[in-house]
């Protein structure tokens, strides 16, 4: 588990199959703690969300980002949030589904984002210090120090893709902080644009 940010720690799974980091997060915003995109707990992990004030919620930013939700829902007694776009498409019951321009618990901003692999991909923005970005598979962060968009054949069309990124711009942030690969800790704003126009 890595401190990212005052309230924000991050830790990874490596996956065989695709050969990056599947990052989670644990957040402690505004007396809530919530979990995003939750994979495997290590037990360094599993201590640092059992040491405080009980888990809150745990949101999910597309419907292939469910991980181990089910499992961490039942051991952590937490609220599942998902995106209502992709409600359906999902193996779990969530306890509430959410919308473009929401603000959910902890001052998350839900920002949707169209032409994505999923109907309800999302990004969520936080405005703390010089703001955070975070995102699901709406870009990876492969190779490090770089964010980069699915495989083509994974989109249904890279141009409208683009186009759904582009509202990104409009938020103020420094942070990217990504679902699959490594994170840009700074000048995350930049390496967002140089994904959308590469």
């Amino acid at each position: 588990m890595k401190q990212i940010a005052p309230g924000i720690q991050q830790w990874s799974f490596f996956s065989e199959e695709k050969q990056l980091d599947f990052n989670g997060l644990l957040l402690t915003l505004n007396d809530h703690r919530i979990l995003v995109d939750p994979p495997p707990l290590d037990t360094e992990a599993r201590m640092a969300v059992l040491k405080g004030p009980p888990l809150d919620y745990i949101v999910l930013t597309n419907r292939d980002h469910v991980r181990e939700t089910e499992a961490y829902r039942r051991e952590f007694h937490a609220k599942v949030y998902v995106p209502a776009a992709d409600a359906v498409q999902m193996d779990i019951t969530s306890d509430k589904t959410y919308e473009d321009g929401e603000l959910l618990p902890g001052g998350l901003w839900v920002i949707h984002l169209e032409g994505m692999k999923s109907p309800g991909e999302s990004a969520l923005f936080l405005e703390r210090g010089k703001g955070i970005l975070i995102v699901g598979d709406a870009l990876i962060g492969k190779p490090p120090n770089h964010l980069n968009l699915l495989a083509p054949e994974k989109l249904p069309d890279i141009g409208k893709a683009k186009e759904g990124l582009r509202r990104l711009l409009k938020y103020n942030f420094d942070m990217v902080l990504v679902g699959d690969g490594a994170s840009i800790l700074t000048e995350g704003k930049e390496a967002v644009r140089r994904a959308i126009e590469g």
